[in-house]
């Protein structure tokens, strides 16, 4: 088979340190747009510059992007003894001050900006701009800037801010929010309850960045807005309430296809995310058998 003209919309995930013939043969015919590398993928600085050549190398577009979810905390991909640790994003403004959360999460993803742009990376899946939600479920957790929207519309603002300084593209997530969710829709989809007007004070920080470049849905299903499909999915939130009323223009990517939140075939889940708008979709388990399945819906 001969290979794509033109990049296929998806973000692949691969399986090791470096390419097995089977992932070139695929990746060489089918173009993804791109590649997000995983813990799987990272023993050293120069194994890893290595992968990233090898990817680059595999694909007809210059400059493929190339992601990665490095937040900090407990969601980091790049770990010591080869970079440094962070600490988790959440700030208590009881114990430091606004201004005090805004330097410190200016010098984090600053120097997170450097050790990405040492190594090839190009696109950072963060900042987290999701609002902390008492009792909700805590797959974000500290993940989150703060239980106050405005705060984390700023400190938000500024993660974005440090990353484009350092030459990395950053992805703000999980648009439109998943902070109210009370399970983790990598294992189920959760279904969120809250009227429009409830549901404003999640919206608030994806609207204040809208001029992000990137954001990543949220498979999540918000009832008031589409009853029957998950954000991802769903025409009427991608383009009345993301590209709408939040005013976002950018890139915008689905979460990892393979998370359990959604159904069907991965074709049919690539298809479905495309149709409602989404402008890539992202895969992330690195399995030859999903990419090709992946592929059908493409």
């Amino acid at each position: 088979m001969l290979s794509r003209k033109s990049p296929a919309p998806v973000i692949f995930g691969c399986s090791d340190y470096s390419l097995t013939p089977e992932e070139k043969a695929f990746f060489n015919t089918h173009q993804p747009l791109g590649f997000i590398l995983f813990k799987r993928n990272i023993h050293d600085k120069a194994q890893l510059k290595a992968l990233i050549e090898e990817l680059k190398a595999i694909v007809n577009h210059k400059n493929p992007p190339i992601l990665i979810d490095q937040e900090g905390g407990r969601v980091a991909r790049l770990t010591p003894p080869h970079w440094d640790a962070h600490p988790p994003m959440r700030v208590d403004l009881t114990k430091e001050s606004l201004e005090g959360a805004k330097a410190r999460i200016h010098k984090t993803y600053s120097h997170i900006a450097k050790d990405l742009r040492e190594v090839g990376i190009t696109v950072n899946c963060a900042p987290v701009l999701d609002i902390d939600v008492p009792g909700a479920d805590d797959i974000m957790g500290d993940r989150t800037f703060n239980t106050d929207p405005q705060v984390v519309s700023v400190l938000g603002a500024i993660a974005i801010q440090a990353l484009e300084e350092g030459g990395v593209i950053p992805v703000m997530k999980h648009i439109p929010g998943h902070g109210a969710a009370t399970c983790d829709s990598h294992k189920v989809l959760p279904v969120v309850d809250l009227s429009l007007k409830d549901l404003e004070p999640h919206f608030a920080p994806f609207k204040a960045n809208a001029a992000c470049p990137w954001a990543m849905t949220a498979h999540i299903i918000y009832s008031a807005l589409d009853p029957h499909r998950p954000a991802t999915q769903s025409p009427v939130i991608i383009q009345d309430i993301i590209r709408g009323q939040l005013g976002f223009k950018g890139f915008l990517v689905s979460d990892d296809l393979g998370m359990n939140a959604l159904s069907g075939s991965f074709a049919e889940r690539a298809r479905k995310s495309l149709e409602a708008g989404c402008d890539a979709v992202l895969h992330c388990s690195g399995l030859l058998n999903e990419m090709t399945d992946v592929m059908k819906g493409i």
